[in-house]
């Protein structure tokens, strides 16, 4: 049996428990109040469970399993700020590294958990998918029957369906003919839509406030897709990049369309004696020379011109100079590139001398360039050195052998071999920053540090958003549906005669002493009994 007919010919889904058209109850229990949510219409989660489809829609309409999801989204966000995110941690060591060392063990879970990059998880992104998917399904089977039941309701209603109403009253009118223009218009001072039938009334207003709900889920739903839509190339960028002074590099995002060349990083300060008097009692308390008072960088756009060739240097065209500073980003073709760090003096090339330790002779001068250093330097006259092994960022590990913590040059070392006319087999020593060893024995020859050059990193970001538009767009459906469904309610109200008798009665929504309000209104002045509520007979 697929349908159901009811004995005013209404043929309804099965598993509907008042009839959409004349509201007869279904059901057998004859004195309970009718539950009139989703008008008693046939939901499919609730009708069939065979197939699995039927089994995968039941799981996902459970409001439950939506709250569900949503409480272990909630949670696993709340975890992701126990410690920092990925992109918050020194840019110069490994993630895998870093939150082991910093926080033992938990910190080793926590990354290898994918908590470090928890908005970028697949795990994240698929608890996101279901609660999209838990929301388009729980609307659908409950709007499309509520919408269909709503829009058949008739105007003559079975004598049940009025009586176990929350509100209801019977009435004996002796010329109800006459009382029904008077009724009709005190219905129409309160803004309801009439409809009449044989002498039956049903007035209603306010229907839209049911769909508030159904537009929240949709709003939701636009926000989850322009959500994920950040996990998709090109629709969302926003990553660190440091560039050095001098140094043109590719701007991460851009797919290798556009280049940063960093021609000068400024840093300015605060000085005392040149400031106006508001800004003295600051200085005073940071300390004259230590507020940053502006730091920028000095960047030409360029952008890639051709085919990108893997290998081949690119060819660049000039786009624009600007000089970024905080809150001051260059924009261009939809990117944004922010000044958000610096870090002054770091080290780019370190000179040593060959000398002889015994007689201090020098025998040449090397030049390492600290981020493309050579594997030999040849100092002339059968003089050379030969770089064996180089440590930007040198620490002696658990088992005592040299290793770097970076690529980064913060604390560089080097293991020299020197090769010399009466040394042709030449001599080791490691170099460090105030430290030389000479592993294989006392040298006769060492490499005595001469000197160093620095520059100025600056650290940018870039950003390309596509998806704030659609972010904003859910959130202002969101809006508008909680405006719909919380200012205003869904009221109805039936009048009919039946064997002698008026009967009155109402629903809501919510909003019930609201109701009663206009109901005892509409009732003043005739003989109509006002409404009583039957729930506060129990």
């Amino acid at each position: 049996m697929e349908h159901v007919k009811c004995e005013c010919g209404h043929v309804n889904p099965i598993g509907t428990v008042l009839c959409e058209s004349c509201g007869k109850p279904f059901e057998e229990n004859a004195s309970a109040l009718l539950d009139m949510r989703y008008e008693g219409s046939a939901r499919r989660s609730q009708t069939y469970n065979k197939t699995i489809i039927d089994k995968v829609w039941n799981f996902f309409s459970s409001v439950k399993v939506g709250v569900w999801l949503i409480v272990i989204t909630l949670i696993a966000s709340a975890i992701g700020t126990i410690y920092p995110q990925e992109m918050y941690i020194p840019p110069t060591v490994t993630p895998a590294e870093y939150y082991e060392e910093q926080y033992g063990w938990l910190g080793k879970w926590y990354y290898q958990l994918g908590f470090h990059d928890l908005y970028g998880s697949w795990w994240y992104m698929l608890l996101i998918a279901l609660i999209g998917v838990s929301l388009v399904i729980c609307s659908l089977d409950r709007v499309v029957p509520l919408y269909r039941a709503l829009k058949k309701q008739g105007v003559t209603r079975n004598e049940q369906f009025l009586r176990r109403q929350r509100l209801f009253s019977s009435s004996h009118v002796d010329n109800y003919e006459a009382l029904l223009p008077q009724i009709k218009e005190k219905l129409a001072k309160h803004r309801y839509h009439i409809r009449e039938e044989n002498g039956n009334i049903l007035a209603e207003k306010g229907r839209f406030s049911r769909w508030g709900p159904y537009v929240n889920h949709i709003g939701l739903i636009i926000f989850l897709i322009g959500a994920m839509l950040r996990f998709v190339p090109g629709m969302y960028v926003d990553e660190v990049f440091w560039i050095r002074e001098g140094e043109t590099k590719e701007i991460p995002g851009t797919n290798g369309k556009y280049f940063l060349k960093n021609e000068k990083f400024i840093f300015q300060v605060y000085e005392k004696e040149k400031e106006k008097k508001v800004f003295q009692e600051a200085i005073d308390r940071v300390g004259s020379g230590m507020m940053a008072k502006n730091y920028q960088t000095n960047a030409v756009l360029y952008e890639r011109v051709g085919p990108i060739i893997p290998g081949e240097k690119p060819k660049l065209k000039k786009v624009k100079s600007f000089s970024i500073r905080v809150n001051e980003p260059l924009k261009h073709d939809h990117y944004a590139l922010y000044q958000v760090d610096f870090k002054l003096n770091e080290l780019s090339k370190m000179s040593f001398h060959l000398i002889d330790k015994q007689t201090n002779k020098q025998f040449g001068t090397i030049t390492v360039d600290l981020l493309q250093p050579k594997d030999e330097y040849d100092l002339g006259n059968g003089y050379r050195v030969q770089l064996l092994s180089y440590f930007p960022d040198f620490y002696f590990d658990e088992e005592g052998n040299p290793a770097t913590k970076s690529k980064v040059p913060n604390n560089p070392a080097f293991v020299f071999k020197m090769i010399t006319p009466d040394r042709p087999d030449g001599e080791v020593s490691f170099t460090a920053i105030r430290q030389t060893i000479e592993p294989l024995g006392d040298n006769k020859y060492k490499m005595a540090f001469a000197g160093m050059e620095t520059r100025n990193v600056s650290a940018l970001t870039v950003r390309r958003d596509f998806t704030l538009w659609i972010l904003g767009l859910g959130g202002a459906i969101f809006m508008i549906g909680l405006i719909q469904g919380m200012y205003w309610n869904h009221r109805r109200i039936w009048i009919q005669r039946i064997n002698g008798e008026v009967l009155v009665a109402a629903h809501t929504n919510k909003n019930w002493f609201g109701l009663k309000k206009e109901l005892a209104k509409i009732c003043e002045g005739t003989p109509l009994v006002m409404p009583v509520d039957q729930a506060d007979k129990g």
